[in-house]
């Protein structure tokens, strides 16, 4: 929350920022509702992706245990797109920002003038390896996060299959294949989301201050803070069996 806080508070400068460009000269002011369009557009993708998910059908075999009937139910194991969040940008920014830092302890040196020159957070390199550490470790994270071994053992355990799928060895095969899939929409996205900023800012010239990793936290904190308000609400309402 303190981050989101303090990535708001830019927000009434960089529009000020936008404004005095538009009336220096450096941009043109139909410019202005160009970025606002994108900004927004940004935003509603972010919360498309963010909330998407690919929910596995999955059926529970009828058992009888003494006198009573047990499972015959059926739900779905939901599997998001994006499931690593923010933590693959912040993992490939703090990556990329070890050379950066070298070349700060090592100043007027060959290393030093080749990074500011061509490894800059606004030059091609620095764009294409951002966005391949941030493939690489959404692959990472969502390879520690999720076991389908797992879950297929756990579905087997309880009498769950995936309908159409043989249990054991072929479900867990089907969730990991299904798995890369989502993986990877979700990691070219976060790659675009990271990149898109960088290329506007070399189309127009300008640093507004936002860039994708702005976003997704803005975006994600605000996500979550309204889930927990519902639950709170929702808990406030109900009154519990003992109340009646």
């Amino acid at each position: 929350m303190i981050i989101f806080i303090s990535i708001i508070s830019r927000g009434p400068s960089s529009i000020e920022y936008l404004f005095q460009a538009a009336k220096s000269g450096m941009i043109q002011w139909y410019y202005i509702p160009v970025i606002a369009a994108f900004m927004v557009l940004l935003v509603a993708g972010v919360i498309y992706v963010d909330r998407g998910q690919r929910r596995i059908p999955v059926q529970y075999s009828k058992r009888v245990v003494g006198r009573k009937m047990y499972g015959g139910q059926s739900t779905h194991i939901p599997m998001k797109v994006n499931s690593s969040g923010v933590l693959p940008v912040i993992f490939a920014v703090s990556f990329l920002a070890v050379p950066q830092t070298i070349a700060q302890f090592c100043p007027n040196t060959g290393f030093a003038n080749w990074i500011t020159k061509n490894f800059s957070q606004s030059s091609l390199p620095y764009a294409v390896i951002y966005a391949l550490l941030i493939i690489f470790f959404t692959y990472f994270y969502t390879q520690i996060t999720f076991n389908p071994v797992e879950i297929s053992n756990n579905l087997r355990q309880y009498g769950g299959f995936v309908q159409g799928i043989r249990p054991g060895k072929p479900t867990a095969d089907f969730l990991k294949r299904i798995s890369v899939r989502l993986t990877l929409v979700g990691a070219l996205f976060l790659a675009a989301i990271a990149i898109l900023p960088i290329v506007a800012a070399r189309i127009t010239k300008l640093n507004l201050g936002f860039g994708g990793t702005a976003v997704l936290i803005v975006v994600g904190v605000a996500l979550e803070t309204t889930k927990e308000l519902e639950s709170q609400m929702l808990m406030r309402h109900y009154k519990g069996f003992l109340n009646k």
